[in-house]
């Protein structure tokens, strides 16, 4: 509603992202927020230009390689006011990384936007300041998340009423949000990294010994990137390079496709359901060793995505039987420098929030956000309303052991450093039709299953020809490599399982693979706007 109403009021795409960006950081605090990070793509229609920004969260300067991990090698426990819970990389103030969304969001803005900044965040500030009713996804993460809200004091004062989460209908005010935004709109950036928001963000780190300092501020950039680009049947995709794994394992992944027949396969035919999900394991595998930050770590990315190293991984693929995980290594594509390796682990959210606008001229933002998992860290810094992000636990933490998500890195790629981006898969893309002119935006949440909802719904469009709302709600499937498991949505024919099973597909009936949020330029001049039903997101156009 609010990115709607900034484009009737004369409003861009840009002007729209941001304003409902702000927006989603209200309402969405299990997801997104002023504590948090995220990647955005913008399309200039008057220049033809792709932009990337890259306003993730960053390690902090105290950070290290082994700093999740005790003398014994074992996860590090978090620990505040005399107790002991969860993780240190997940819950509470170690697994802070310095926030990078409203240093984003106003590079972004400055750039490109055409209304006045702080015209933009005044539908947050209503929302933050009159509250809002609790709705079921946000109770369900309240009461996930319970036991860690209620460790911290700020935390507790704002999602828990009498030591109980906020209930479905219960209204969400969050005054002290309010004032941060005040301040963000008055000042910009400044407002969050300079004066007295610092300051209260600073004074509750240093409460409960997280390593973000005021140099951590000050030190934070956006950083501006070059779209990952490759083709598909004359398509051509540009979509989120390094440090986000996800572009460039869809191109990967589209390149390995290239030479079959969907259409002759038929869509959800147990051969092709069999040959994407034998893509996605092979892609995954090289995500494990060869992605991370390129500011310290060489990436092979001209080499992953080119098509003759596609060629290469598929001929790996029998078409008839699936090829174990463990029988699966790392590609060695062109470029690739001889490195130590060193099984890792790494935790992604399925949390996170996706947008994608376009306007009447041909400007259009995909902008995927985040504070990791739910509630990011747990912890509220007390008077300004933001929840802190737990981004740090996106890096490989320890050695030798998959995470909740299953999640392994095979190299030291993803280790944490001071100043480093920690790996995301989140993929905001564009979709350029045969023309030359914008045809798709899109992207989801989903941590590793972002990857492969989005090349689904790219496919379901440029292959097999479907309406965007049909491509979008289509049943999908998704393989991450490890675990050596095939999730499955609902909707697939039983007789189509049997027979994954019988190619040797151990398979895992899941619930929601990712949340997609797409809109399609159309060739007559108009859009269509399609909102995933897995969840509660809404396509809206005038």
């Amino acid at each position: 509603a609010a990115a709607l109403a900034t484009l009737r009021r004369g409003g861009n795409a840009m002007d729209a992202a941001v304003a409902a960006s702000f927006v989603i950081s209200v309402v969405r605090p299990q997801s997104t927020g002023l504590g948090g990070g995220g990647f955005m793509l913008w399309h200039d229609a008057a220049t033809g230009a792709v932009e990337v920004l890259d306003f993730r969260e960053r390690a902090p300067l105290a950070a290290s390689a082994g700093m999740f991990v005790d003398a014994r090698g074992e996860p590090l426990k978090a620990r505040y006011g005399g107790k002991t819970f969860g993780n240190a990389s997940v819950d509470g103030y170690l697994a802070v990384g310095t926030p990078g969304l409203v240093a984003g969001l106003f590079a972004a803005h400055a750039r490109h936007g055409k209304l006045p900044w702080a015209s933009l965040l005044e539908p947050a500030i209503r929302a933050a300041e009159d509250g809002f009713p609790v709705y079921d996804s946000l109770a369900g993460a309240m009461r996930e998340r319970q036991a860690l809200l209620a460790a911290f004091p700020a935390s507790r004062a704002v999602f828990l009423r009498d030591g109980a989460p906020l209930a479905v209908g219960d209204r969400l005010v969050q005054a002290d949000l309010a004032w941060t935004l005040r301040q963000v709109a008055a000042a910009g950036a400044k407002g969050f990294y300079e004066g007295p928001v610092k300051d209260r963000i600073l004074a509750e780190l240093a409460r409960g010994g997280g390593l973000v300092t005021a140099a951590d501020l000050a030190a934070y950039r956006v950083k501006d990137r070059a779209p990952v680009e490759g083709r598909y049947r004359g398509y051509r995709i540009a979509s989120m390079p390094p440090p986000s794994s996800g572009g460039t394992h869809i191109v990967e992944m589209l390149n390995m496709l290239a030479g079959d027949d969907p259409a002759r396969l038929g869509k959800d035919s147990p051969a092709w359901l069999h040959l994407l999900a034998e893509t996605m394991r092979r892609a995954f595998a090289d995500r494990a060793r060869w992605l991370g930050d390129p500011d310290f770590f060489p990436v092979p990315l001209r080499g992953l995505v080119a098509p003759a190293y596609a060629l290469r991984r598929r001929a790996t693929i029998d078409p008839a039987r699936a090829t174990p995980s463990a029988g699966v290594e790392a590609g060695i594509p062109d470029g690739a420098s001889p490195q130590k390796t060193s099984a890792g682990a790494t935790r992604e959210s399925h949390s996170t929030t996706h947008l994608s606008v376009m306007d009447e001229a041909g400007n259009a933002v995909a902008t995927t956000q985040t504070v990791n998992y739910a509630f990011g860290s747990g912890v509220v810094a007390a008077g300004t309303g933001v929840v802190l992000n737990d981004e740090m636990d996106d890096f490989a933490a320890k050695s030798s052991a998959p995470n909740v998500f299953g999640l392994v890195a095979t190299s030291d790629a993803n280790a944490p450093a001071p100043l480093k981006t920690m790996l995301s898969s989140m993929s905001p893309t564009f979709v350029f039709g045969k023309d030359g002119k914008l045809l798709l935006a899109l992207g989801s949440p989903g941590g590793p299953r972002i990857i492969n909802a989005t090349l689904q719904t790219i496919l379901g469009v440029l292959a097999f020809d479907l309406p965007l709302a049909d491509a979008v709600a289509a049943p999908r499937i998704h393989h991450q490599w490890q675990p050596d498991k095939l999730r499955v949505e609902a909707g697939f024919p039983p007789s189509t399982l049997a027979r994954l099973r019988a190619m040797g597909h151990e398979l895992d009936l899941a619930g929601g693979i990712g949340d997609v949020q797409a809109v399609e330029r159309l060739p007559d001049g108009g859009f269509v706007a399609a909102s995933d039903p897995r969840s509660e997101g809404v396509g809206a156009a005038y």
